[in-house]
């Protein structure tokens, strides 16, 4: 069953259009990354408790919280970053939402020394997923550009590291396709290799080389054959629409509120073909 959620805030800013929009979509799902132009770990207290009023006063909850733990320079301090992340533990507990989306950090430097610096990812993550173990929560780490898991292989190396101790309690891979194309892999080959820790799907197409995302199946992301293929292999999670149709960068895209139900529609044609069974 694929559990249909959405970055609302690739809709707008205002979190009533972000629910009108969705609801239109027959989304009753969000992933929580912002509101109100600003960050979910930056939202303060009140503005928090307006928000859970709002989903719940619309029948929504979330399928995780989008955080940004893991998008800093893996020489910066951590101690501060961990507090972060015990930030979104708060948030994900009174959402009431087992999961929280993570990242492995940026190189010191734009060209990144990997070999060098992949002891203090691992260190990084294995407390992260510590301390979302014993609050009974599931880090999904995506594969983003320029962080140590953006290829494939990097991201295996979390998967048999990392995921041996927390998958899939603690730990698990969110699948971005579009993502592996941008960063110049193959992404069929990057779901068939890592889709046995993968529990989490997030839905944005892309062409190599363009600046802004693809309507789901037009990019060159496969998602039909891996939609297909997670159908055979009785793929049970989310798949939250992350378009980008307008543009995207590190803190997140733009879709619009126009572009968006196409998106989702499109998918959905997409799971159809499929034989997917979806809410």
């Amino acid at each position: 069953m694929f559990s249909l959620s959405a970055f609302a805030d690739e809709i707008s800013p205002d979190p009533q259009q972000q629910i009108d929009v969705l609801k239109s979509c027959g989304i009753r799902y969000i992933e929580f990354r912002s509101i109100l132009s600003t960050n979910v770990l930056a939202l303060s207290d009140l503005q928090i408790r307006e928000f859970k009023s709002l989903l719940d006063a619309n029948g929504f909850r979330l399928s995780a919280i989008g955080s940004p733990i893991g998008k800093i320079k893996i020489d910066e301090p951590f101690e501060p970053h961990l507090a972060k992340l015990k930030r979104a533990i708060e948030l994900a507990k009174l959402f009431e939402t087992p999961n929280i989306r993570v990242f492995s950090y940026y190189p010191p430097i734009d060209s990144g020394d990997w070999p060098k610096w992949r002891d203090e990812v691992l260190l990084r993550m294995n407390k992260a997923c510590e301390l979302a173990q014993a609050n009974g929560l599931r880090l999904l780490h995506e594969n983003e550009h320029r962080i140590y898991g953006d290829s494939i292989d990097r991201v295996l190396d979390l998967a048999h590291t990392v995921g041996r101790v927390y998958f899939p309690q603690a730990f698990g891979l969110v699948y971005d396709a579009a993502n592996y194309v941008f960063c110049g892999y193959k992404p069929l080959d990057a779901w068939h290799r890592t889709k046995k820790w993968t529990v989490h799907l997030h839905i944005k197409d892309w062409i190599p080389g363009d600046e802004k995302g693809s309507i789901p199946g037009e990019g060159q992301g496969h998602l039909p054959e891996v939609i297909a293929d997670a159908v055979q292999m009785g793929y049970d999670g989310f798949a939250t629409m992350e378009p980008h149709l307008l543009g995207g960068g590190p803190t997140g895209g733009v879709t619009g509120p126009e572009l968006f139900p196409k998106s989702v529609a499109a998918f959905k044609r997409i799971l159809e073909k499929a034989g997917a069974e979806y809410q």
